[in-house]
């Protein structure tokens, strides 16, 4: 059973965007996109957005198979680089990206919201706990490491990553919600430089959900902490 996300949990977490601002144009592939063509992609939306010409917009997408390095990636994290590795400048370190994960590029304007980064990446996880708290499952953020976890009885496992750059204050990258990934392809790396955890996705933990499920959550999700948005199309 669906639950919508409970507004008094996001109160703390809000980011809207200033009084009169557009909606968020709000995007999703359903096929498979090459990495360097998503990176092309956002950073022209992301100089449109700061010169004023474009809306802001979210991106729902999933890679191929591929393995990505953040600024403070350790080159002793890539176990096994058994997929193409690409350096990026989001922060974080490194992190797995393919089929059954669900990855969102978020493009706002922090000029149209807050200044802060550390404001929207706490936005960033209350959007994926909303999310998650629809299909009943608690996840939680932790002081010490971005990202949003599942706690079980021997520890805790990652559910969720983020990972954002932002250039003249317009945010992008984003995140990544593990919904049916194969989970042994996370092997190759030291996910997110965090050795002591695990990995897991919403089918591990028995939730056996649609990709279109999953989007339909994530936009309701967000619009609770972000505001509205409208639908849009991938340019070019």
């Amino acid at each position: 059973m669906l639950i919508s996300p409970q507004r008094a949990q996001l109160d703390g977490h809000l980011f809207p965007a200033d009084a009169g601002a557009p909606p968020v144009e709000w995007w999703v592939s359903d096929t498979l996109i090459p990495y360097p063509d998503a990176i092309a992609i956002m950073e022209s939306r992301v100089a449109a957005i700061a010169t004023g010409s474009a809306a802001e917009a979210v991106w729902l997408l999933e890679h191929p198979p591929l393995y990505t390095s953040g600024t403070s990636a350790r080159p002793e994290d890539l176990v096994d680089a058994r997929f193409p590795v690409f350096e990026t400048g989001r922060g974080g370190q490194f992190t797995y990206h393919g089929p059954g994960q669900r990855v969102a590029y978020v493009m706002l304007d922090l000029k149209r919201r807050q200044q802060d980064l550390r404001r929207y990446v706490s936005a960033l996880e209350a959007w994926l706990i909303g999310t998650l708290s629809a299909f009943n499952v608690t996840g939680e953020r932790r002081e010490d490491r971005v990202g949003v976890w599942v706690p079980h009885a021997g520890g805790e496992d990652k559910i969720a990553a983020i990972g954002i750059r932002v250039r003249q204050w317009v945010t992008f990258h984003g995140i990544s919600l593990n919904v049916d990934p194969d989970l042994g392809h996370f092997g190759g790396i030291v996910p997110c430089g965090v050795r002591e955890h695990g990995v897991t996705s919403l089918t591990a933990l028995g939730h056996l959900v649609s990709m279109p499920e999953v989007d339909s959550v994530l936009r309701v999700a967000f619009e609770a902490v972000f505001g509205p948005t409208v639908p849009g199309r991938v340019p070019g």
